[in-house]
């Protein structure tokens, strides 16, 4: 079997403090790549995402050269899959980082970014202008019980509860599957 190559994604986690709560939707069942999972709004990055805006310049040095392309890809993502945009100036914190294992039909080295519900243009509940990537849009909270998610989603979730408690992270957590030996270490 040819190695499957390994493509640029994002994924943004967008959270409402007061509720506890974080934005997630289902994939469908026949999706090639974790059909029926419940994730955060996110994909694969497209030749026309670049200059994307709203992190620090930490951040950027940790993402590297496709720093613009991972942001602007977070945010069409979010917008396509929910409907919602952010604030052009909305700032996002790149949270986390993972690529998937071998042996999946696709594989992604997907940035997880953080945005604050605040920073949402228009009413946070309407998800009308959704495409049909994702189902199910809701809010749910951060200490989600009873759905499907994928292993890696609840490492992320992990790691946003925390810095939602106040915890700072000490690098940015990197799941690295790219080579024969999975690793982990912080950015």
């Amino acid at each position: 079997m040819p190695d499957t190559p390994i493509h640029p994604a994002a994924a943004l986690v967008l959270v409402w403090p007061a509720r506890g709560a974080v934005l997630m939707g289902q994939r469908g069942a026949g999706a090639v790549f974790m059909p029926s999972k419940v994730v955060f709004p996110g994909g694969r990055v497209d030749p026309d995402d670049r200059d994307g805006l709203g992190i620090s310049t930490e951040c950027a040095a940790r993402l590297g050269p496709q720093a613009g392309a991972l942001v602007a890809c977070a945010r069409r993502e979010l917008t396509e899959e929910t409907g919602l945009r952010l604030h052009p100036d909305a700032p996002l914190q790149f949270v986390f980082r993972a690529i998937t294992p071998p042996g999946s039909p696709r594989r992604f080295d997907a940035r997880f970014f953080l945005a604050k519900v605040g920073d949402v243009l228009g009413d946070p509940c309407d998800f009308s202008q959704a495409q049909d990537e994702l189902s199910h849009l809701a809010w749910v909270g951060l200490q989600v019980r009873g759905l499907d998610l994928p292993f890696i989603t609840e490492i992320v979730l992990s790691e946003v509860r925390a810095i939602m408690a106040g915890a700072t992270q000490p690098g940015v957590p990197f799941f690295d599957n790219a080579g024969p030996v999975p690793t982990f270490r912080r950015l």
